[in-house]
């Protein structure tokens, strides 16, 4: 995927991600997030931390579901998300001692 493809998935997730958090109260929720400091605005920030970043949004809309409604999404999927996060830092980590 494009790095401008990246940054539209980046951007379709926090609009999802807003939509959720209309009817609740997602700052716990978000602070993984949050605490990245990357938006789909920051055009200059490295593919790979967009692509962490979506990796992050989407194990945090998962999360927001599964709460809502339990047993709606299977563990494997949140799993498989998190394996994603992992490898997504080690890249990270990879292309910034480089």
């Amino acid at each position: 995927m494009y790095k401008d493809e990246m940054i539209q998935m980046h951007q379709f997730l926090v609009y999802v991600l807003k939509y959720l958090a209309e009817n609740d109260e997602l700052e716990n929720d978000c602070s993984v997030y949050i605490d990245l400091n990357i938006s789909p605005h920051h055009i200059h920030r490295t593919k790979a931390e967009h692509k962490h970043a979506i990796f992050v949004l989407a194990n945090t809309i998962s999360n927001v579901i599964l709460n809502k409604e339990e047993g709606s999404i299977p563990p494997n999927v949140t799993n498989a998300l998190q394996e994603l996060i992992k490898r997504s830092e080690n890249d990270i980590v990879k292309a910034e001692s480089k």
